[in-house]
């Protein structure tokens, strides 16, 4: 189930150093955290930090390793197996330092983006709000701006590290800026003042990362947390454009691991259990799930790494939003179908908590959600595809002409708007 030849050396030991990170956890911990009984385990991202293992792709100025995509999306299968929760949280690391690294001020990175990397401060993005989830644009918290200081007011909900970040990277709209795609702004939020918690979610699974509902009551932000400073003032759309990048690969990655884990589980338990006078693995209806979950695990895997060497290179980046969704819609959905032929092979006893199973199954039904929908993924995917397909024009052989009727124009007839 490895597809080693797509990775380098570099990258292999990479995810070696973060197999060791996973073998770290408290079993204890995972427990406590399904139970709700840990809400923010601030103590795993100070571990990952003191072994440097937070935000592997950053400069190694700002405390990274410079690792391109391709070892992150080894690593991220590799903590996926402890289930959404902990590969969240570590990959928030990635997603807002990505923001911090590309738009941020030396200033910022200095102060929110070095001592992430180290475990000592914890990031949250807020994005979505009541009104809008995958409509970004039809927020509506606004940023009202007196001298050096902005005022935020509004709601973010179902915001992963609600419970225990310190800082949150959240998009606001300018007050005196109708247009939300020129007046989005984002904003480096430090907790504190105007800064609350309503509510913390109470998830059917994906727990123990203190996600919940956080409200601004005129919440000053000074100047110099504007991610960018004064040149980022209205800038916040090209930040989100960004950050779907690493919003949308590190679900892919930590995807393929929770699918990986259960199948690995139930493989396991097919070579054991016996019914009929066999290994229940000697059935077809047993032994096809496990073929056509490998199968599409490691496509997902496959079609994962492409993408991490198509951001590395700097692709188009219309071609890289259509990849990175193609990466996330498939890799999730493929999550979604190994986990449930794991629980299908273990009958009754998977349905328990005797195995892990249940579990994984519940957080994964979020990431066909988070991140943009996989519906939103589907127009994304056909929206860029039409955008270059149409402008490329016919390379190679005109396939059309191969039919025997290809000639009979007249036969061929498309309708204007309006017509027929």
């Amino acid at each position: 189930m490895n597809l080693d030849i797509l990775l380098s050396d570099e990258d292999r030991q990479f995810r070696e150093e973060i197999r060791g990170l996973v073998a770290w956890v408290p079993r204890d911990l995972l427990l406590k955290m399904d139970a709700d009984e840990v809400r923010f385990p601030k103590e795993f991202l100070a571990e990952a930090g003191r072994r440097n293992l937070l935000g592997p792709r950053f400069d190694r100025a700002w405390g990274g390793r410079g690792l391109p995509w391709t070892a992150e999306v080894a690593a991220l299968e590799e903590l996926g197996v402890l289930g959404t929760s902990l590969s969240c949280l570590w990959s928030l690391v990635s997603i807002v330092g990505e923001a911090i690294q590309t738009f941020g001020t030396g200033e910022q990175k200095e102060r929110f983006l070095k001592p992430a990397l180290r475990g000592e401060l914890t990031l949250a993005e807020g994005l979505t709000e009541p009104r809008g989830g995958s409509d970004f644009f039809s927020a509506t918290t606004v940023a009202r701006r007196e001298g050096d200081t902005f005022y935020l007011t509004g709601q973010k909900r179902f915001v992963v590290g609600a419970e225990g970040a310190d800082v949150i990277l959240v998009y606001a709209r300018l007050e005196d800026e109708p247009d939300p795609k020129k007046g989005m702004t984002a904003f480096l939020v430090e907790r504190g003042e105007g800064v609350e918690v309503h509510h913390v979610y109470g998830l059917m699974g994906t727990r123990g990362g203190g996600t919940g509902r956080l409200v601004f009551k005129d919440a000053p932000v000074p100047l110099a947390n504007v991610l960018g400073g004064e040149a980022g003032i209205g800038n916040g759309t090209a930040v989100f454009h960004r950050m779907m990048i690493p919003e949308r690969v590190t679900s892919a990655g930590g995807a393929v691991g929770m699918g990986r884990a259960s199948i690995e589980i139930a493989a396991r338990y097919a070579d054991r259990r016996h019914a009929f006078g066999r290994k229940i693995r000697r059935f077809e209806g047993v032994s096809f799930k496990i073929a056509e979950s490998l199968t599409l695990l490691d496509a997902a895997r496959a079609l994962n790494q492409a993408v991490a060497r198509a951001v590395d290179a700097g692709e188009d980046p219309g071609r890289v939003r259509r990849l990175v969704s193609e990466a996330k819609k498939f890799s999730t959905e493929t999550a979604w179908t190994v986990v449930n032929h794991a629980m299908q092979i273990l009958g009754g006893i998977g349905y328990t908590d005797i195995y892990p199973v249940e579990r994984m199954l519940r957080d994964v039904r979020l990431i066909t959600i988070w991140t943009g929908t996989n519906e939103i993924m589907d127009l994304v995917i056909q929206h860029e595809f039409y955008k270059e397909f149409l402008a490329a024009g016919l390379e190679g052989r005109d396939i059309e002409a191969d039919a025997a009727g290809a000639g009979l124009e007249d036969e061929k007839v498309y309708n204007e708007p309006g017509e027929g």
